[in-house]
């Protein structure tokens, strides 16, 4: 019978990746497998608590910090976001999506916090890379996360986004990856704390995630996993070592992707969610924002035009919500996304099931790469 370790040792035997976490677990049944090396040169083995940067699986745990205002009476859903990024509060919108980028109309209403949660205001990647907007959010704004020294200081990345147009209406389509940049930005300005603070003290304490944060201390780079970037050819390149971009505060803590966290860490953070917001008898999260966080708030037509990203799937607040069986994995409700350094999380509220995969190599573009998809397929039959 083939094992998690086998899936993943399969992997690594390929030379697709130097080695792997993986957990997988249902109620108080959890299986554990740590395989491969923590480099390409072998020079310590995978360890169950080897610390990742785990790239946008930092989605779901922004959008957790959002509700945890709206729960506080500090935010509301439908509140203009302009009341604390005044940097939107007059944004244009291009005439067109493929049109000029100086070729704008007024928004027709306020971004509202809604908005961000659902990645629907307007701002980021939508399924064509080329449009003239685009290119310039790749320019300025939106550099690739995986370098989180690139990346200014919140006051200035926000002052360089209003000047650029949004790519749609709010509130009309699906777009990845910016709205949750800008969750964080707002958590610190509606919380007066910095955003990792924040997190810091309403999440990661509560919950034991002793290993999770914007940066990874001098006394943990012993269990800090190298990353890679995936060549054409299947090859890795290093991208960052353990004494890298993570050792000092990243200027811009990037609610998209910017934690750094180990398997059961996050682990915590999805029995969390599983449990109705519930830990150790103490209430973290209401079971009404938990049931936000996992349901699909999408229409058809904006499901269809993200496929390059959602599959067929729907958005719920930070992360995707399954709701058709395209693929033997899929679980209506089951929530979670996937990363770009090469990391998948997922939890299914109606099962308890917790299913999170930590690699270190790079994913090449917005579909889930093999491992990834093997490693479902095993737990979906786990």
């Amino acid at each position: 019978m083939t094992s998690l370790r086998d899936i993943l040792q399969r992997h690594v035997d390929n030379g697709s990746m130097p080695g792997a976490v993986a957990l997988v677990g249902r109620g108080d049944e959890v299986e554990v497998a740590a395989v491969g090396s923590v480099d390409v040169e072998g020079s310590a083995p995978m360890a169950r608590d080897s610390i990742f940067r785990v790239a946008s699986i930092t989605k779901p745990v922004t959008a957790a910090a959002v509700l945890m205002l709206v729960e506080d009476g500090r935010i509301a859903l439908h509140d203009p976001v302009a009341r604390w990024l005044p940097e939107l509060a007059t944004p244009t919108v291009v005439r067109t999506p493929g049109g000029p980028v100086d070729d704008v109309v007024p928004a027709a209403r306020p971004i509202l916090v809604l908005d961000l949660l659902t990645s629907r205001a307007g701002y980021g990647f939508p399924a064509d890379f080329t449009l003239p907007v685009i290119q310039v959010m790749f320019e300025e704004v939106q550099r690739d996360g995986r370098n989180p020294q690139s990346m200014p200081a919140p006051d200035e990345w926000m002052a360089t986004l209003a000047r650029i147009p949004l790519v749609h209406q709010p509130g009309d389509a699906w777009l990845y990856n910016t709205c949750s940049d800008l969750q964080g930005v707002l958590v610190a300005r509606a919380s007066g704390q910095p955003f990792p603070e924040f997190l810091a003290e309403r999440l990661f304490e509560p919950l034991g995630m002793t290993d999770t944060g914007f940066g990874v201390p001098a006394d943990r780079l012993d269990r800090f996993t190298s990353f890679y970037w995936t060549e054409p050819d299947g090859g890795l390149r290093l991208a960052d070592a353990p004494d890298g971009q993570w050792t000092t505060p990243h200027a811009f803590p990037s609610g998209a992707g910017g934690l750094a966290s180990t398997v059961d860490d996050w682990y915590a953070f999805g029995r969390l969610l599983n449990a109705g917001g519930i830990v150790d008898g103490r209430r973290l999260l209401s079971a009404e924002s938990v049931r936000l966080m996992t349901t699909d708030h999408l229409t058809q037509p904006q499901r269809d035009a993200s496929r390059l990203f959602l599959e067929g799937q729907g958005w719920g607040f930070g992360g995707s919500v399954d709701v058709a069986a395209l693929d033997p994995w899929n679980v209506p409700g089951r929530y979670g996304w996937v990363g770009g350094t090469g990391t998948a999380a997922h939890v299914t509220p109606s099962t308890g099931a917790v299913s999170i995969l930590l690699t270190q190599a790079g994913m090449t573009g917005p579909t889930p790469n093999a491992v990834m998809r093997d490693f479902w397929r095993y737990a979906a039959n786990a």
